[in-house]
C-alpha cells in the first residue's frame, strides 16, 4: 500500500546525526522535510530500513524437503513477506551457480532470475540476486555472462565447495548421500561430477579474471566467500575481488582489513553466540574492528536481533550497531539512496517496540509492507483519518 503524506511522531529516530526524538516525515516514497497527517509512534524506534547483502533461507521456501520442491512465484512471495516481517528493505538472495546441479545448478539460476523479473513487479521490498559462482564452473563463462547481462545481476561472490566435497567424502560420507539427493544424484555420479570439476584447477586463474574483467566492464560489485587465509584473501583482492564474505579466520579478516575491504559476517552468528559450522565468532571480529556488515544467511529474524544484542552487551552502541545492517551494506553496494534516514532517500524504514525489540512495521519505498500490533491499530486509525479528511 502506498502511504500518504505522514509525519511519524513520538518515537525515537536514529537520525544520521544520532538518535533522537524529532519527527520523521514521509512524502511520494522518499523521507521528506514536510509530510502530513501525523501518526504517533510513541514507544518504539524508529531506524533505516535493513539492507541484507547475502540470504539464503529463501532455498528453503524452494524445497522445504528435498523432495519437494514448489513453484518460484509462491517461494519468492513467501520470501518477501518474511524479509518484510523482519525489518528487511532490500535484500540480496544468494543463488549459486555450481557444479552441485539441482537448485544450485545453471539452469535453476536461470529459472530463479526469470520468475524475480514478473515478481519484482509486485514484491514488498526490493529484492535481488547474488550470485555465488563455483570456481570450477570453467565450461559455463559463456551463460553466466549472457545471464548476468540479461538479468542485470549486480552482486556476486566467488566460492570453491570442492575441498570440503572431497573431504566428506572421505570422513563423513553420509553427508554426500544428502548433498546428492539434492542434486537428484546418488553418491557415485555426485563424487563422478566432483572430481571432474576438480580436474579443472589449471583453468580457474583464468576463468576468474575473465569473470573479473566482465564483472568491472558491468558495474558489478564482486567478493568471495568462505576465505580461509590471509593468502586467499589478497589472491581475490588481486583479481578485484574486494569484497570478503565470511571470512573463516582472524588471519583472512585482518588481511581484508589491511586491504580496505569489506568484511562481511553472519548475523546468526552472533545470535547464537558463535559460528554454526565452527569457524571464527562474528562477535569476536567485531571486538576486533574486523567486521563490517551483518548479513542474514540463512535466518532474517537475525538481522534485527544482532544489532539489539550488541547494544544488550556493550558492544556497540545502537546507531553503531544498526549501521551494521544499514548505512554501511548500503555504502558497500553503492546504494546511495537508501540506508540512512535521509532528506530526499528512500522512505526504507523500520518500526520496533522498545521493550520487545519485535518488529511492528516495515516501510519499503514509501509503501507499506508489514504491518502488526499496537503499531499496525495506531497506522489503521491514522489513514482512516487521511482518508476521511481526503472524503
Amino acid at each position: 500500500m502506498a502511504l500518504p503524506p505522514l509525519t511519524l511522531t513520538g518515537a525515537t529516530v536514529l537520525w544520521p546525526d544520532g538518535l533522537s526524538k524529532r519527527p520523521v516525515s514521509i512524502r511520494d516514497g522518499r523521507i521528506s522535510e514536510a509530510g502530513g497527517s501525523a501518526i504517533d509512534l510513541s514507544g518504539t524506534y524508529v531506524l533505516p530500513g535493513i539492507v541484507d547483502l547475502h540470504g539464503d533461507a529463501f532455498e528453503r521456501q524452494v524445497a522445504p524437503r528435498p523432495s519437494a520442491v514448489f513453484p518460484l512465484d509462491q517461494a519468492l512471495r513467501a520470501t518477501d513477506c518474511e524479509a518484510a516481517a523482519h525489518g528487511v528493505t532490500t535484500a540480496w538472495m544468494a543463488q549459486s551457480w555450481s557444479w552441485e546441479g539441482g537448485l544450485r545448478g545453471p539452469d535453476a539460476t536461470a529459472r530463479l532470475l526469470d520468475a524475480l523479473e514478473i515478481y519484482r513487479q509486485t514484491a514488498l521490498v526490493d529484492l535481488r540476486v547474488q550470485l555465488r559462482i563455483e570456481t570450477h564452473t570453467i565450461d559455463t563463462l559463456d551463460t553466466l555472462k549472457d545471464v548476468i547481462a540479461a538479468h542485470g545481476v549486480d552482486y556476486a561472490v566467488f566460492n570453491d565447495h570442492l575441498p570440503e566435497a572431497r573431504q566428506k567424502s572421505r570422513t563423513n560420507p553420509e553427508e554426500i548421500l544428502g548433498w546428492a539427493k539434492k542434486a537428484g544424484r546418488t553418491p557415485q555420479e555426485h563424487m563422478a561430477v566432483v572430481d571432474g570439476a576438480f580436474l579443472q584447477n589449471p583453468k580457474v586463474p583464468r576463468y576468474l579474471c575473465n569473470l573479473a574483467a566482465f564483472f568491472d566492464a558491468q558495474g558489478i560489485r564482486y567478493g568471495s566467500h568462505d576465505d580461509a587465509s590471509a593468502e586467499t584473501r589478497v589472491y581475490f583482492n588481486e583479481i578485484g575481488a574486494k569484497i570478503c564474505e565470511f571470512p573463516t579466520s582472524q588471519a583472512a579478516a585482518r588481511a581484508a582489513r589491511s586491504l580496505d575491504n569489506p568484511i562481511l559476517m553472519g548475523a546468526p552468528n552472533i545470535v547464537r553466540g558463535g559460528s554454526q559450522s565452527g569457524n571464527v565468532a562474528a562477535l569476536d571480529l567485531i571486538r576486533a574492528g574486523l567486521c563490517d556488515v551483518l548479513v542474514s544467511d540463512y535466518h532474517y529474524p537475525s538481522m534485527a536481533q544482532s544489532a539489539f544484542a550488541l547494544v544488550e552487551t556493550g558492544t556497540l552502541d545502537l546507531p553503531a550497531a544498526w549501521a551494521l545492517i544499514s548505512a554501511t551494506p548500503a555504502a558497500v553496494m553503492g546504494l546511495s539512496d537508501r540506508g540512512t534516514l535521509t532528506v530526499g532517500k528512500r522512505a526504507d524504514l523500520v518500526v520496533v517496540d522498545k521493550k520487545t525489540h519485535r518488529i511492528t512495521a516495515t516501510i519499503s519505498g514509501g509503501r507499506l509492507a508489514h504491518l502488526s500490533g499496537e503499531t499496525g491499530q495506531r497506522f489503521i486509525s491514522g489513514l482512516a483519518t487521511v482518508a476521511h479528511a481526503a472524503e
